[in-house]
């Protein structure tokens, strides 16, 4: 599979305040993107899963490491940018945050082709963007306001708004963690068709592995500014090999695995500890089943993962010491 997005390297930080460290919010990132391939990020909030995502959009400039699209390093001039963001697009978590209560839905949806000086048929356009995001007859919705649609609805407005421009990627923030439960399944159900139908690839921001489970064809689980784990969504959630993924895969209703409680909160991207910096809050190694590497998960960092499709873990006691059975499949 070629790649449509690769970030190589890839380190952000933030400056802290009257000369405190400073936050690495992305510490050491590889990730590739292929074409029509949708890739899940997931981790607990304030991993640094955003702050990737907006880096890969080009709303943030990496400190470090470089980010490439079509083969081409994304440079960060206006123009540059400008038309980069045509071909990549972002849907935000909230859609009734996302869409201006004083436009209509044309509007709304219009907005990106009359940012971009879009010369064909721009009812036309608005008019497919709307019926490929499931809003038929388009015409239907045109005039109306966010206020008149329910969540489902304006999250589709939303998407409308974001193929309006035919992209070749999305990036999708927590797409559906403010829709209701019978609502998600049918966005999500949407995601993959429109990968199958256009072609189009996506990353998916999300805390949630139920939801990567279900429409991800690769996850990359995320701690503390760096992936810690990646590889087919298959391998990965049925055979988890790092304790945090194993942790987060835990809780969720279906799960096989007994629920792990993590002790302590993340510790602060300003002060990152040394080895792996999961130890402080590893349920493996506070229950002494990593003994036999214990010294090195507190002491030995551990090497930043490829980006590609290969299974991957960076934890010293999946790479040597964990016995050799694997998870039930789900």
């Amino acid at each position: 599979m070629s790649h449509l997005l690769s970030a190589a390297g890839l380190r952000v930080t933030f400056p802290g305040r009257r000369g405190a460290p400073a936050a690495r919010a992305v510490d050491g990132v590889d990730l590739d993107i292929g074409a029509g391939e949708i890739v899940a990020l997931v981790g607990e909030s304030g991993c640094g899963k955003t702050t990737l995502a907006r880096t890969l959009l080009g709303l943030v400039t990496p400190t470090a490491g470089r980010v490439t699209f079509a083969g081409e390093p994304l440079a960060y001039k206006a123009a540059a940018l400008k038309a980069y963001r045509k071909r990549v697009q972002l849907v935000l978590q909230d859609p009734s945050g996302s869409l201006n209560p004083r436009h209509t839905v044309y509007d709304a949806v219009a907005e990106g082709l009359r940012i971009h000086g879009y010369a064909g048929d721009e009812r036309e356009a608005v008019a497919g963007a709307l019926a490929r995001a499931g809003l038929r007859p388009p015409e239907r919705f045109f005039l109306r306001y966010p206020h008149e649609l329910s969540g489902g609805q304006r999250q589709r407005v939303v998407i409308a708004g974001a193929l309006v421009l035919g992209p070749e990627l999305i990036v999708a923030d927590e797409p559906v963690a403010s829709l209701d439960a019978s609502v998600r399944g049918e966005i999500l159900a949407l995601l993959l068709r429109l990968r199958d139908e256009l072609g189009l690839s996506a990353l998916v921001v999300t805390h949630d592995l139920g939801l990567a489970w279900n429409i991800a064809d690769r996850v990359a689980v995320m701690y503390l500014g760096r992936i810690v784990e990646t590889g087919p969504v298959e391998t990965v959630l049925t055979s988890p090999q790092h304790p945090y993924t194993r942790a987060l895969l835990s809780v969720l209703p279906e799960s096989p695995l007994p629920p792990v409680v993590l002790r302590g909160e993340p510790p602060d991207p300003a002060r990152i500890p040394g080895g792996c910096r999961f130890h402080a809050r590893c349920q493996v190694l506070a229950s002494g089943e990593a003994a036999a590497v214990a010294d090195r998960c507190r002491g030995e960092e551990l090497p930043v993962l490829g980006g590609g499709a290969v299974a991957q873990v960076a934890c010293h006691w999946s790479a040597g010491a964990r016995p050799a059975e694997v998870t039930a499949a789900w």
